[in-house]
């Protein structure tokens, strides 16, 4: 009977020691997973206060503009603006994304992003929140080099969004000097595109390549120019006024499949610069934004184009 108790004794002492290491284990694992739960998150400053996104986001939904930024530090896009979804420069990057709408919440649920990226103008924001952590821009509050960067910190990859921003701004440098060069450094340049039977001429901040032109290679653009788009950073022209704010050199940008009847007008045909055949054609897909993937092409389009 002794040795029936003692036994007993001893399995209990044994049964209560092991749950006390289980419980201490499971207490341990917790601690151990709560730092690493935390560590899948970083705090980003936005513009409108600190928010709370992955450290490394694998189902990005961009909703305006930045998708190019995105793709550059190679971050997936899962469902992207329609005007992104068409630039043929964009086509490697975003060939599974689906193309989507500030509209359709619904769709966006499905594509179960992990982040949300868009403008502040955007609608549905707050619906937009309570499928993913959306972070808006104000397209403009900060110069275009520096968007970059913010995306950068967003995505956790700020010090790679820096180097390529250093890299670049040397680059462009050395190209506007090359360019300078060889068409003087008295020489206008212009940035006019054709959009719905419109035509526009940019100021220095309006994406188009006119931040590289103007800003990096510091080229300089006609007076009227310079006196009618600067401040909005565009200005609407007709046909009949449109030799007055053509300089020296043209960048047209122009949709190739649009109406591009005023191209054979005498008022056209007769500037100089057409005349001189200083007239760079552009297709306007490819140069709407200033994204790192389309500023690495318009820097080389100019490269081509002016030193050839």
């Amino acid at each position: 009977m002794k040795k029936t108790l003692l036994f007993c004794s001893l399995a209990l002492v044994l049964i209560l020691g092991a749950c006390s290491s289980k419980n201490d284990a499971d207490s341990k694992g917790a601690a151990k997973d709560e730092p690493a739960k935390e560590a899948g998150t970083i705090t980003y400053e936005s513009e409108n206060g600190p928010i709370e996104v992955p450290a490394n986001p694998e189902r990005v939904v961009v909703l305006s503009t930045y998708a190019g930024h995105v793709a550059a530090l190679d971050v997936p896009i899962v469902g992207v603006d329609s005007w992104s979804k068409t630039n043929p420069r964009f086509d490697k990057y975003l060939k599974d994304s689906v193309e989507v709408t500030d509209e359709d919440l619904e769709k966006i649920i499905e594509l179960e992003p992990d982040l949300i990226i868009g403008l502040s103008t955007m609608n549905n924001i707050d619906r937009l929140k309570e499928i993913a952590p959306v972070v808006t821009y104000t397209y403009g509050k900060v110069d275009y080099l520096t968007q970059q960067v913010e995306i950068g910190k967003l995505l956790n990859k700020e010090d790679e969004a820096q180097a390529w921003v250093t890299d670049f701004k040397a680059r462009a440098k050395d190209a506007g000097e090359d360019i300078q060069a060889k068409i003087g450094k008295d020489k206008t340049v212009s940035v006019i595109e054709n959009f719905d039977k419109q035509l526009y001429v940019y100021g220095d901040n309006w994406a188009r390549g006119t931040e590289i032109l103007y800003q990096e290679m510091n080229l300089p653009m006609p007076e009227k120019v310079k006196a009618d788009a600067l401040k909005e950073g565009y200005f609407a022209l007709s046909t009949e006024v449109l030799p007055d704010y053509m300089g020296d050199y043209v960048i047209l940008s122009r949709n190739s499949d649009g109406d591009n009847s005023f191209m054979e007008t005498e008022t056209y045909k007769n500037t100089q610069a057409v005349k001189d055949g200083h007239v760079f054609e552009a297709e306007a897909s490819e140069f709407y934004f200033n994204d790192p993937l389309t500023l690495e092409y318009q820097l080389e389009f100019f490269k081509e184009n002016f030193l050839k």
